[in-house]
């Protein structure tokens, strides 16, 4: 395998050849029954006369495909060693999957404010299973993953539905803004790029007949711990709150070890 960058300097890296052809074979199988089968978290996130980019959220624990892609592919290794972690577990997988013909754009935004969890140690996977090109890649701010936050807000119609409107600073323009350097890379079934969640991230449509599915997967390191919020975290995690007292380690069923170092 090949690292393309330094994680916590850039806040992301490509890693070539990270997963071998039985497992990409495996996320495609997951995906494909996510697909078929969407849980109540799924959604379709374009315009009705766009395409169709649909995502749904925390299906591993009724896929059987996606559970052993998880605990069994080797990201989770991965994802370790990048942090410098001691332990990772699982946060939640992610589907996203922007079907031909799809303009959709998913806007500029940081993952870690959606959440229901604080620390530095994180990190998240994207795994397309099919060959993704540069005009169509994930795209990243190097270094963004230093901070600050930035106001989430939803992408198809820009509300404030996390912090309240003026709690976090607005992301700044970054398209054509020459005090941002962006990541990408024109990616093959293999390929994973691995970010952390703040790093800023943005992705444009996919043209022609190509299809961009992708298998994501957020891992957390040895510092993250649960982070009650006085609002609806995306995705939820419907009595945690009721489980895990503010500021306690991630020890829970939803977030099992994957990994540990030896």
């Amino acid at each position: 395998m090949l690292v393309e960058g330094d994680f916590w300097r850039d806040g992301a890296v490509c890693v070539r050849g990270a997963l071998s052809p039985e497992y990409v074979a495996l996320a495609e199988l997951a995906i494909e029954a996510n697909l078929a089968e969407l849980s109540p978290l799924g959604k379709r996130a374009s315009a009705a006369d766009d395409g169709a980019f649909v995502e749904d959220f925390c299906n591993w624990q009724r896929i059987p495909e996606m559970e052993r892609f998880i605990r069994e592919s080797g990201v989770a290794r991965i994802a370790g060693e990048l942090m410098g972690a001691r332990t990772v577990r699982l946060y939640h997988d992610h589907m996203l999957v922007k079907e031909p013909g799809t303009r959709q754009r998913t806007p500029w935004h940081q993952d870690q404010p959606y959440y229901n969890v604080d620390g530095r140690q994180n990190i998240s996977m994207w795994a397309p299973v099919d060959p993704v090109s540069l005009d169509s890649t994930l795209q990243l701010v190097r270094g963004s993953h230093a901070g600050p936050w930035f106001m989430p807000r939803t992408f198809l119609d820009g509300q404030a539905k996390w912090f309240p409107d003026g709690a976090l600073a607005e992301l700044p323009v970054i398209d054509g803004n020459p005090e941002f350097e962006i990541l990408g890379w024109e990616l093959e079934p293999g390929d994973v790029v691995f970010f952390h969640m703040l790093t800023l991230h943005a992705a444009a449509g996919v043209g022609g007949s190509n299809r961009r599915r992708v298998l994501s997967v957020r891992f957390l390191g040895d510092d993250m711990v649960h982070a009650i919020r006085p609002w609806t975290t995306s995705p939820p995690f419907p009595g945690l709150d009721d489980e895990l007292p503010d500021r306690a380690p991630l020890d829970h069923p939803l977030f099992p070890v994957l990994w540990e170092h030896a």
